[in-house]
């Protein structure tokens, strides 16, 4: 059974609710490294959060290598660009962890953007297709995520996989007592809800740095450093396409408010069809749907203009780190 999401805070203030944050101190996060396609994801996700009228910027923190070219178009798509420097894991440990995995321990660095008082991370192949504003609302002190699912082969590597358990069916396969205690509940770090933090971030440089990478790299490592104050959230929030044949019990797909177009040949960009899975019409109708907005150019970024006035306004407003927008007129 899927998770109770955890209730919202009132904004009407009084004992034991905390104060609505401002509207610049909370964004979207994600994250950009090199020259390749991904950049169609993001400026995808931001069309997407346009759509959805969030209220909040999206920022992406990009590493050094992704070209002026990228940048341009994700500032033209109303984008707050931060360059980070990249995270390595311990010289010489990079082999135990997915050398395509490696460079995401450069997330890391989002914990640094404290002029955010929360922020929610997604990962540039994942579309919003429901508005999740109300998750900043969430009570602060914890780290929200989805839970993951060990059924794929990439998981081979585990003991949960080995055993044929899963969190998410934990009864049709109980966890034997001779492997001792239940694995702590695992997320995706493809979307997750926390507070950026300056002590946090030092002390997250610093384990990563005592900590031996493993095949998942910075996912294991943000399930161990997170895992006592991991709270889950309803698989609404990020479903990872392989849940639609792994567990399908689980899934209404008329409530999922985030996709993550995480399995193999399902980027909407790089869409074929040819792969394992990526014939099932409901893998097509959700490939479709991100090209939807993605073609949509009614959902392209426009500042607002019409008053000489509305300049200084717009600039005081990015100075504080929330861009404002308009949709564009339909061209219908």
């Amino acid at each position: 059974m899927a998770p109770e999401l955890v209730p919202t805070v009132s904004k009407s203030g009084g004992a034991g609710f905390t104060k609505p944050a401002t509207l610049a101190s909370r964004a979207y996060v994600t994250f950009l490294a090199g020259n390749g396609d991904y950049v169609r994801g993001v400026v995808g996700l931001a069309k997407g959060l346009r759509k959805v009228k969030s209220a909040y910027p999206l920022v992406v923190a990009v590493l050094p290598d992704v070209p002026q070219e990228h940048r341009n178009i994700l500032e033209s798509q109303g984008c707050i660009i931060r360059e980070i420097e990249p995270v390595y894991p311990p010289e010489n440990q990079t082999k135990f962890a997915m050398a395509y995995y490696v460079i995401n321990y450069s997330k890391l660095r989002i914990w640094e953007f404290v002029e955010y008082s929360k922020m929610i991370y997604l990962d540039g192949d994942i579309q919003v297709f429901e508005n999740i504003d109300h998750l900043f609302d969430l009570p602060d002190g914890y780290f929200y995520a989805v839970m993951d699912c060990f059924c794929e082969k990439t998981w081979s590597h585990t003991p949960q996989y080995k055993v044929g358990y899963c969190q998410q069916c934990p009864e049709k396969v109980q966890w034997p007592a001779e492997l001792g205690s239940r694995p702590s509940l695992y997320f995706n770090a493809g979307m997750f809800v926390f507070e950026p933090s300056v002590d946090t971030y030092h002390d997250l440089l610093k384990t990563v740095q005592v900590t031996t990478p493993t095949p998942f790299a910075e996912q294991d490592f943000l399930n161990m450093y997170f895992k006592d104050i991991y709270k889950p959230i309803p698989l609404a929030y990020n479903l990872v396409l392989a849940m639609l044949w792994r567990h399908p019990e689980n899934v209404k797909l008329d409530e999922v408010k985030v996709v993550h177009y995480c399995a193999a040949g399902s980027k909407p960009w790089r869409y074929t069809g040819k792969e394992e899975n990526m014939q099932r019409e409901d893998i097509k109708m959700l490939v479709k749907k991100w090209w939807d907005i993605y073609d949509d150019s009614s959902l392209d970024y426009r500042v607002l203009s019409g008053s000489e006035d509305i300049e200084p306004f717009v600039q005081a407003l990015s100075e504080v780190g929330h861009v404002l927008y308009v949709t564009a007129p339909s061209a219908a």
